[in-house]
């Protein structure tokens, strides 16, 4: 009890103390690379991309911080408000978002252009982690918990689907799936799924876009069209191999300097980073979201309220997911899917929606000796 009111009551010295000062470290020297990098993607210069990319690192990044110092049970009230709000935001964007190159994913607010779907990769796992918080683990595997938990995850899946934004749709539901394992869903509700999905899977495919199906295509033979479908994927892995040991060195790049590389702002920013830098600063990039995603789960595992714990399990795996997926990607290990590297990619909206994301662990882990109700 009496833990529990000192928790409700911590001072400014004992808020910094227990401070994650480590994952704030992380987040800043990644958020430096990533500036740096972007600033060889304009050519060396300081053009659109690097101009805006630092002016959103400068504003979200203190923002980060100053949403850190909000109590974790109101993040914790605000769950569901949140989700809804980002759900409306997803049907306003189907209705009158703005379109390009076929899709219609984003809304004008002049400043930015919103991705609600980048949201929701963290509204998800917010309000999941609320809703198995308030059942409690032992009510977990009861017909209408799943029923709900799975709704959640659906409605914003389908709403992604229809923009159309596959990969991003995907990323959602995984993001949703592993806070259910999390939770305690027994292991046999996932094996039906797995082989439902398996089965389904040719029908499933014949109701993708033809430009979804030729990704797939191509990303089991890159080669059949080098000068079209298959030209991104290989220049890639052309730019990644040259860059050797050690790599080519800062704006030393020439896959990207001569402009064969494509998208190398957005989703292939890696394979930029790493044809300068090499195996061993490619290396040393993966350790440092190694330490980001190790800091998230440390603050789940000292947590006192299950809230905090799913949600930073959840946001830990949901990193992992996305550092992974763009990796293999642009490796060509995964079909292309549009999703950017955290922080590191250009886009307003992702960087955004994780800094959200780790505003939230922060808050937990000042408040680690907190037990929501």
């Amino acid at each position: 009890m009496l833990q529990s009111k000192f928790s409700h009551s911590l001072t400014l010295f004992q808020k910094i103390k227990n401070y994650d000062f480590i994952l704030l470290m992380s987040i800043l020297i990644l958020g430096i690379i990533s500036i740096f990098t972007m600033y060889s993607t304009d050519g060396g210069e300081v053009l659109f991309h690097t101009k805006s990319h630092f002016i959103k690192f400068a504003i979200f990044f203190p923002m980060m911080i100053i949403l850190s110092f909000i109590n974790i049970k109101y993040w914790h009230a605000g769950s569901y408000l949140f989700y809804l709000i980002i759900l409306s935001l997803l049907i306003w964007v189907s209705l009158y978002g703005v379109k390009a190159s076929g899709s219609r994913r984003w809304i004008d607010l002049y400043f930015l252009n919103l991705q609600p779907s980048e949201l929701m990769k963290i509204a998800v796992i917010l309000c999941l982690a609320k809703f198995f918080h308030r059942i409690r683990t032992s009510n977990t595997n009861a017909f209408s918990s799943i029923l709900i938990s799975v709704t959640i995850i659906i409605v914003p899946t389908i709403l992604v689907i229809t923009q159309p934004d596959l990969g991003t749709s995907i990323l959602i539901s995984f993001s949703g799936l592993i806070i259910l394992w999390f939770s305690g869903l027994k292991i046999k509700y996932f094996i039906y799924s797995f082989l439902i999905f398996i089965t389904s899977l040719p029908f499933v495919i014949s109701f993708l876009k033809p430009y979804q199906k030729l990704r797939i295509l191509t990303f089991l033979n890159p080669e059949k069209d080098p000068l079209g479908s298959g030209y991104q994927i290989i220049q890639s892995k052309i730019a990644v191999g040259s860059g050797g040991l050690t790599g080519k060195g800062f704006l030393k790049g020439t896959q990207s300097y001569l402009d064969f590389l494509p998208e190398k702002h957005t989703d292939f920013i890696f394979t930029l980073f790493s044809e300068e830098f090499g195996f061993v600063g490619s290396m040393l990039l993966l350790i440092l979201y190694s330490i980001i995603i190790y800091r998230i789960i440390r603050t789940g595992l000292i947590s006192r309220s299950f809230f905090s714990r799913l949600f930073c399990f959840g946001f830990s795996f949901a990193i992992f997911l996305y550092v992974a997926t763009n990796m293999s990607m642009v490796l060509g290990l995964l079909p292309i899917v549009g999703s950017p590297l955290p922080v590191m990619s250009y886009g307003g909206s992702s960087l955004l929606a994780t800094m959200i994301g780790f505003s939230i662990v922060l808050s937990a882990s000042i408040n680690h000796n907190q037990n929501i109700s």
